[in-house]
């Protein structure tokens, strides 16, 4: 059974930071925010804290504390996993006056991501969908994958066997790109390439990735059709995908 640390640490780290693209990439997400200059702040004893800032038509995602409106307060990891499961409700600290934010527009922005997260064949049809799909799904499952490599005990065995070094991860043709840090068993995700690798993954396009990720084709069929291409030193890249294997029993 995954343990409540990890996936509340997925679940704010890894779920919730992709605020930051929803509010790019759904218009009527992008206008519900623009007019709102506010930061919540997530705080769970011995768990995971993040501040959520929306600014200029922006949504800002930072790990850790900072100057908050509305700080919500949960008494373990367990707490705030019960909150995204929709079975409890978080501790107001702070900003009273603008819970109202809470309960209208920001209930808006969690039921669109969560729409965004959870395809079906029939959403998938619709280009727009599968675009923003991958994008929250790929960027969910390494964000997550980084989480698992170093909290859980099966996941830091296998980010433990990764060497050190950089992983470059790409989806071609308008699809996201992170690259993940290896350092003496510690994993580190961050957006965009880094510029000298040690072993790097390329999808092909946003179908590859969509299908992958969402579970309908397995990673070596697409090596083998070039759908997906690695390079570089590769035991990195098979261990990462041991830790890859373990998202789905978080989410």
């Amino acid at each position: 059974m995954p343990n409540e640390l990890t996936k509340a640490n997925i679940n704010l780290y890894a779920v919730l930071r992709n605020m930051e693209e929803l509010c790019e990439l759904d218009r009527t997400m992008y206008d519900l925010i623009q007019n709102r200059n506010l930061s919540i702040q997530f705080s769970a004893t011995n768990g995971p804290k993040a501040l959520l800032s929306f600014k200029s038509g922006k949504c800002h995602f930072t790990r850790g504390t900072g100057k908050n409106n509305i700080k919500l307060y949960f008494k373990s990891p367990k707490h705030f996993n019960q909150l995204i499961e929709g079975t409890a409700n978080p501790i107001p600290l702070k900003g009273f006056t603008k819970l109202s934010f809470l309960t209208k527009d920001f209930t808006k922005l969690t039921e669109k991501l969560t729409y965004y997260l959870t395809p079906t064949d029939e959403r998938l049809k619709d280009p727009s969908y599968l675009k923003i799909n991958t994008i929250l799904t790929a960027y969910t499952a390494f964000y997550a994958l980084g989480e698992i490599g170093n909290t859980d005990a099966i996941g830091k065995l296998n980010a433990s066997r990764i060497p050190d070094g950089i992983i470059n991860i790409s989806v071609l043709n308008g699809g996201p790109s992170i690259h993940i840090i290896a350092s003496k068993g510690h994993l580190e995700i961050k957006k965009g390439l880094a510029s000298s690798p040690r072993a790097s993954m390329t999808f092909a396009d946003m179908e590859t990735t969509n299908l992958v990720l969402n579970g309908k084709i397995d990673t070596y069929t697409c090596i083998a059709s070039e759908k997906i291409k690695m390079k570089g030193y590769i035991p990195m890249l098979d261990n990462m995908n041991k830790l890859l294997s373990q998202v789905p029993a978080f989410l």
